[in-house]
């Protein structure tokens, strides 16, 4: 494909909570077995763009532990590869990304020695599948400037919470504001673009020359009226992990059928760091119903309408409900756990009572797990 890829994964959201203590936004565990930047590694790998760069930051250890390795995501050194960009201080610059804008400003020799003529630009806190091989012809066919990728919203969604865009019968964005206090549309910007190099370099020089360092307001806003912007709409399965409520929902829905199919049987494929651990076990007394339980896991009691992710132990005669077990917990026996998120790497005590009665629960434990 004739662009490089770029994946913001740096940022932080205070909405998420405790699960942000520890581990960048980008680095949140899905569906098992993935991190969120998986979906975005793997639609850039499936629509063949060769050359990716990853712009980490925030609590950054874990996710570039993740990616150490270009195989998992089949991004040869000899055609192209992975690279990841962490702030670092130079005889020009000591400071840490303050924006968007700023984090590829900070970075811009990537661009410029680069030689497709084309570049993608995504967030790597989204949960989708998309060629964008068919957003880049899309691109080419308006002759536009900017392609912003939008999706109409359900009913009930709080799109105050994104960027909404309002467009003519061409597809071309007469509107966008960030994150209004009222929306006027329920189409939203999914966070990824795609723009000619040599214009995005141009831009984000500008950008840098003025002191602004936002992508969406600094160059998608400010440009609106001057630049053809378009949107290309999908209307496949998107998700942002914006929340601890988003995160939960987003994973409970790996338990629908058809998001299970989609995902999982429907070329093409989500790829992730492979651990080597042994199936799952599910011992005398275990039942599973409607869940996800991942490798390394032995399960002793109940667990109903839940996703448990790798190397935990469920003891015995415990009941997990509509919960999120993330990886390696150890859960005592006799433990009822419902409506609740097990931050990884905890150990819940024998007997524990955990519900969450006012929405969804972070549980974060860290009792001895072995005593001598």
């Amino acid at each position: 494909m004739r662009a490089i890829g770029i994946i913001l994964a740096g940022g932080n959201n205070h909405l998420m909570k405790e699960l942000s203590r520890k581990r960048a936004i980008s680095a949140m565990p899905i569906a098992g077995s993935y991190r969120s930047i998986d979906f975005a590694l793997s639609s850039m790998s499936n629509s063949r763009i060769q050359k990716v760069a990853v712009f980490t930051q925030y609590n950054a250890r874990s996710l570039n532990e993740h990616l150490s390795s270009s195989k998992w995501w089949d991004f040869g050194r000899k055609q192209g590869g992975l690279y990841v960009f962490t702030p670092a201080v130079t005889a020009e610059n000591s400071n840490w990304y303050r924006g968007t804008a700023d984090t590829i400003y900070q970075n811009l020799s990537f661009l410029k020695s680069s030689h497709e003529p084309y570049v993608v630009i995504a967030s790597g806190d989204c949960v989708y599948k998309m060629d964008y091989n068919k957003l880049l012809e899309y691109h080419i066919q308006k002759k536009a400037d900017i392609t912003v990728v939008c999706r109409d919203m359900e009913p009930g969604i709080n799109v105050e919470r994104f960027g909404t865009i309002k467009m003519n019968e061409e597809s071309q964005i007469q509107e966008f504001e960030e994150k209004p206090l009222v929306a006027k549309t329920n189409t939203i910007s999914c966070g990824i673009y795609v723009i000619r190099r040599r214009q995005l370099i141009e831009m984000i020089e500008k950008c840098g020359a003025e002191g602004r360092y936002d992508f969406v307001r600094d160059i998608l806003i400010r440009y609106k009226d001057v630049k053809k912007i378009y949107g290309y709409k999908i209307r496949d399965y998107w998700r942002n992990i914006a929340s601890v409520e988003d995160y939960f929902n987003t994973n409970m829905d790996f338990l629908k059928p058809e998001v299970r199919d989609y995902f999982f049987h429907k070329h093409p494929d989500i790829y992730s760091k492979v651990d080597d651990l042994p199936p799952a076990k599910y011992n005398v007394g275990a039942q599973v119903k409607n869940s996800l339980v991942a490798s390394g896991c032995i399960v002793n009691g109940t667990v109903e309408n839940s996703v448990v992710f790798k190397k935990s132990y469920i003891g015995n005669n415990c009941y997990i409900k509509n919960s999120i077990i993330l990886n390696d917990v150890y859960i005592g026996d006799n433990t009822h756990i419902e409506n609740c998120i097990v931050e990884s790497r905890g150990t819940i005590r024998a007997h524990g009572y955990y519900c969450g009665e006012d929405g969804i629960k972070v549980v974060m434990e860290k009792n001895d797990r072995y005593v001598i």
